[in-house]
């Protein structure tokens, strides 16, 4: 997951640059315990983001000589992620796209009716129904901003409720508000505020669990160190398989606004 965090409390900070011809770019240092990760690993996510695993122990002097043996790699890669951006059409807002909700696909439905002033927006069955009158497009797309944000606010809470039930180091939620970002699925702040984005409603609950485990173990380890991980080993074992598939999914999730 891609996510703003203060920096790692180890010998070096987490994020880095590095430089390959005249071209720069940013990686994400995570350092994961001896017996978890015994080489240095390099992922380039679906968002963009650079993410380097070593273990706790690796000097970074050689952590950044393995970045800079992959670099040309980690450009192309960037590259085509940038290309699939921009070759993704944007949305029309009409009836026939799908839309995600939940990790589901549903139809979205544009309905005209002339005697319903306000646009209202319905998941019935398989469809999401917008129905409204005079519906061009753009009150269409407003109408789903808002019917997402609705959802959003609504299962998040019910979510952090539960997560708070199971976690010993929170008594109550956390404050907790929602931003629409293009690459990050949330984060959290020092004073302890989450921030989280909109469109994860959009994935499957087990993945926004995910997220936010991965930020509420923030408040107690504002770091990516091993105990970070320890923390989220205990309380979601399966994280890695869930966090993979839901960045495997960012490009289709993060497309289209929610503002």
């Amino acid at each position: 997951m891609t996510t703003t965090v203060e920096p790692v409390q180890h010998e070096q900070p987490t994020e880095h640059r590095a430089r390959y011809g005249d071209r720069e770019f940013r990686y994400h240092l995570c350092y994961l315990p001896t017996q978890q990760r015994r080489s240095i690993r390099i992922h380039v996510h679906p968002n963009g983001k650079v993410q380097v695993d070593a273990p706790e122990d690796s000097p970074l002097s050689e952590i950044k000589a393995a970045v800079q043996r992959r670099a040309r790699w980690i450009l192309k890669h960037l590259d085509d992620i940038e290309q699939r951006h921009r070759d993704v059409l944007p949305r029309q807002w009409v009836s026939g796209e799908s839309v995600l909700y939940l990790g589901r696909r549903y139809v979205l439905k544009t309905i005209q009716d002339p005697e319903q002033r306000k646009v209202t927006c319905k998941l019935i069955g398989g469809q999401l129904r917008v129905r409204g009158k005079d519906l061009i497009p753009e009150r269409a797309q407003a109408a789903v901003q808002q019917w997402y944000r609705d959802r959003a606010s609504d299962v998040f809470q019910r979510r952090l409720d539960l997560l708070v039930d199971a976690l010993p180091w929170l008594k109550t939620p956390p404050e907790w508000r929602m931003v629409a970002m293009q690459t990050q699925w949330g984060s959290c702040a020092a004073s302890g505020a989450v921030l989280l984005n909109p469109h994860l409603v959009k994935a499957p609950t087990r993945a926004i669990d995910y997220v936010l485990l991965h930020e509420l173990c923030h408040l107690v380890e504002h770091n990516h160190s091993p105990r970070f991980y320890n923390l989220l080993d205990r309380f979601m074992p399966d994280w890695r398989s869930v966090k993979e598939r839901l960045d495997g999914q960012a490009e289709v999730i993060l497309r289209g606004s929610v503002t």
